[in-house]
Parts: structure tokens; C-alpha cells; sequence
């Protein structure tokens, strides 16, 4: 199949729903598929590796959260490119300018469109105005908007299919979690001389690593691992806090580490390339998330992974990966966290046997599954739309030849 990915967010930025894209990017051309991604022009990317395979429409960046950008022409030109590269299957990772753009690909091309909902943006309005401007209202009326365009919607957990439930979507929802790359993060023999490297210049020589891996932003409550840590200290003085990735508090997190007075026990290592981000989920004796915002937890399932045993505050989204005492530690408010990772830390044995059985649970989420399940739901809704295009009424905006491919696929 030919398949056309639409996403505002993609690679040199790093986030979780390019990783998500880059997965699935990977998964379906292992696979023989024809994937080409569209997405909005970045003064970093690499557009000579990207020629053929990625096309980049004029953006600027979004006022309220520069780090993103919205793409603000080229709608003509993106007509010629579904004709030329004969589009089986439309894809959005992004309910704005490159979404919409999918929308109006799908009907003037008459094709299959199928979304994925990646973000809880209740947990994000503070981004715009402060959350004055737009409310929990209009995102669940642009939500409804989008998602009751799409023949089908994606959802990484039940915890997001229910939201959307709620907001009143009535285009059939399917739960697929976003795969993980367990050989990216499988402990190898080979990188033991790495970590220890890493330690060296990290300048962590004893006690218990903790760590925290991700965007540094308000949603992700971070405050909450620093304010629990004099606490940690006191029952693990040597202990160290490593905190990878940047964002827009990093410098309120640091000035929090020192009214604290444990900036000696705080590691900040800014943003680390995604290909390096396994050896620092190595590095860690537990993985600490303090945020009720994921759709799935994707970090998460990358430390498990890495068998790095994970202390998590309690959310539907970590259901099915998480469970206390059995294949991770789950605290259920800011206030025990502290407490969840004494324990946590009180037995290093149970800490080892922890991380295996979280391994062994966790691999529901390869990344061969998630394709697997992507792939249905693909020929699902080309089979859908080829079945509609039987009859001659419905066939005006398509050529019978790509239907007839479109079946042709489904045994593929």
C-alpha cells in the first residue's frame, strides 16, 4: 500500500509522537509498504536524507508553543503529490494544519482516512493564554469535530478511548498501543563500558541512580519527584537524580533543587539524541514518572524494556504495563512517592526479579504487534471504502484501478 502520514511534529524534533511515527514508519516499509511522510518545514531538518520519503509544506512556528509549527500553505501541491505517489490510505498524527490538510486530501481524493489521538489536550491548555482562551469545552468540541471525519480512530490506551467516548466521537475507535523497540533498549554486554563512562561524567560514583526521562514541562510534574527527593536522601544520602530531556521549566526546576538544597544530588543532561537514550535508561536502578497526562506512557515502556524497574503515579493509562508489586511500584498520590521509592530501594534482589517479569509482561508491545494491528486497521477501511466504490454513484473522485489495488492488498 501506499500510505501518507500527516503530522505537524516530526523528526528533528523529539517527542512522543515522533517517535510513534518513526515506529510505525519503520514497521510498515520493513513490511514492503510505501510510506511518505507530510509534514511542516523545520530550519533543522535534513532535507536531502528526507528527499522522495518526506515532503514539507510552509509553516510557522505556533504562537503559544514555538517549539511546534503549523503549516500555512501548499494545498494545491499536496493535491499533486496524492495523485503522483496514487495515496492507498490517509494517516493523521495531529488534529491542526497538517490534519486538516489530511482531511481535505481524503475528500478530494475520495480516500480512506484513519487518525491517531495522541494527546490529552485538557492537560495542556495552560500552553495557551493560560488556559484562559480555550477551554475543556472547545477541545472536546474540536476533538468531536475532527475525530467524527475519520472512518476510523486510533487510540494508545482505553484511558483515551474513553475520554473520547465522553467527548461524543461516533466513528469506531480502536485501542493499539504504540509499539516499542525492544532490541533498541534490551541491555547489551557490550554497553556496560558505556554506561560506566556515563556515570564518570555524569559525575555519579555510588549510591542509587534515579531517573526521569522526558519533556520538562509543567504536565509532566516533575516538581513532584524533585520535592520528594530530601526525603529519599535522608534514607539514601548518595543517591542521584538524573533528569534527561529540556523544556519550558528547566530553569524553575533547577531553582527548585536549590531553594531545596539538593542540587548536589540533581543531574540535569538536556536534551539527549533518541539513539542515545538507551544507555541513560541503563544507567538508572528505577525509573520515576510523576505524570497523569500520558496517553500511554511511552517512556515508560522503553525503561521496561531496558528492565530498569518503574515507580509510577497511579493512572488508567498504565493499567495494562504497570502493576503494583507485581511488575512495577504505582503510588497513588504526589505525597507517596517518596515512600514508593524507599521500598522500592529496600531490596535490590526483588528490584532485579521486578524488572524481569515487567519485561516479560511488557511484550504485547512490539513493535511487529503494533504494525500488525495498524496494517488491519488499514485494510479495513480501504476495504470499506472499495465496497462503497462498487457502486458507480460513489465512484466519481477515483480511478477503479486503485480499489481494485486497494482489495488486491487486503491478502498482502
Amino acid at each position: 500500500m501506499n500510505i501518507g502520514i500527516f503530522t505537524d511534529t516530526y523528526y528533528p524534533q523529539i517527542n512522543g509522537v515522533v517517535t510513534s511515527i518513526n515506529l510505525l514508519e519503520k514497521e510498515l516499509t520493513r513490511r514492503g509498504h510505501n510510506v511518505y511522510i507530510f509534514t511542516s518545514t523545520d530550519p533543522n531538518a535534513d532535507l536531502e536524507a528526507e528527499k522522495g520519503s518526506v515532503f514539507r509544506f510552509p509553516s510557522l512556528p505556533f504562537i503559544f508553543f514555538p517549539e511546534r509549527r503549523l503549516a500555512v500553505a501548499g494545498l494545491f501541491t499536496l493535491s499533486r503529490l496524492v495523485n503522483r505517489l496514487d495515496i492507498d490510505v490517509i494517516h493523521t498524527h495531529t488534529e491542526f494544519s497538517l490534519g486538516m490538510m489530511g482531511i481535505f486530501a481524503a475528500k478530494k481524493h475520495d480516500l480512506p482516512i484513519v487518525h491517531t489521538y495522541h494527546t490529552m489536550y485538557e492537560d495542556y491548555l495552560h500552553y495557551i493564554g493560560n488556559g484562559k482562551f480555550v477551554t475543556p469545552a472547545t477541545v472536546r468540541k474540536a476533538s468531536r469535530s475532527y475525530c467524527n471525519r475519520m472512518d476510523k480512530t486510533i487510540v494508545p490506551s482505553e484511558k483515551v478511548k474513553t475520554v473520547l467516548e465522553n467527548y461524543g466521537i461516533r466513528s469506531e475507535i480502536r485501542v493499539i498501543p504504540t509499539g516499542t523497540d525492544f532490541s533498541q533498549f534490551e541491555p547489551q554486554k557490550q554497553q556496560l563500558r558505556e554506561v560506566k563512562q556515563l556515570k564518570a561524567e555524569l559525575g555519579i560514583t555510588e549510591g542509587p541512580v534515579l531517573l526521569s526521562i522526558g519533556r520538562l514541562s509543567q504536565e509532566k510534574n516533575i516538581e513532584a519527584i524533585l520535592q520528594a527527593m530530601p526525603a529519599i536522601l535522608k534514607e539514601h544520602p548518595a543517591a542521584k537524580l538524573v533528569i534527561v530531556g529540556d523544556g519550558p521549566i528547566k530553569k524553575q526546576l533547577a531553582e527548585l533543587a536549590g531553594i531545596l538544597q539538593i542540587e548536589g544530588s540533581i543531574v540535569f543532561t538536556g536534551a539527549v539524541p533518541w539513539q542515545e537514550v538507551n544507555k541513560f535508561y541503563q544507567l538508572g536502578d528505577l525509573f520515576i514518572s510523576a505524570s497523569t497526562s500520558e496517553t500511554q506512557g511511552l517512556t515508560l515502556a522503553e525503561a521496561i524494556a531496558s528492565k530498569t524497574t518503574v515507580v509510577a503515579k497511579a493512572d488508567p493509562s498504565l493499567d495494562t504495563l504497570v502493576v503494583d508489586g507485581e511488575s512495577g511500584f504505582v503510588y497513588p498520590s504526589d505525597d507517596a512517592l517518596a515512600g514508593a521509592v524507599i521500598n522500592a530501594l529496600s531490596d535490590e534482589v526483588y528490584l532485579k526479579r521486578m524488572a524481569v517479569a515487567a519485561f516479560e509482561k511488557s511484550q504485547f508491545l512490539s513493535v511487529a504487534s503494533f504494525g500488525d494491528s495498524v496494517i488491519d486497521v488499514y485494510r479495513e477501511v480501504a476495504a470499506e471504502k472499495a465496497q462503497v466504490k462498487l457502486y458507480p454513484e460513489a465512484a466519481k473522485h477515483t480511478s477503479r484501478r486503485r480499489w481494485m489495488r486497494s482489495l488486491f492488498m487486503l491478502g498482502k
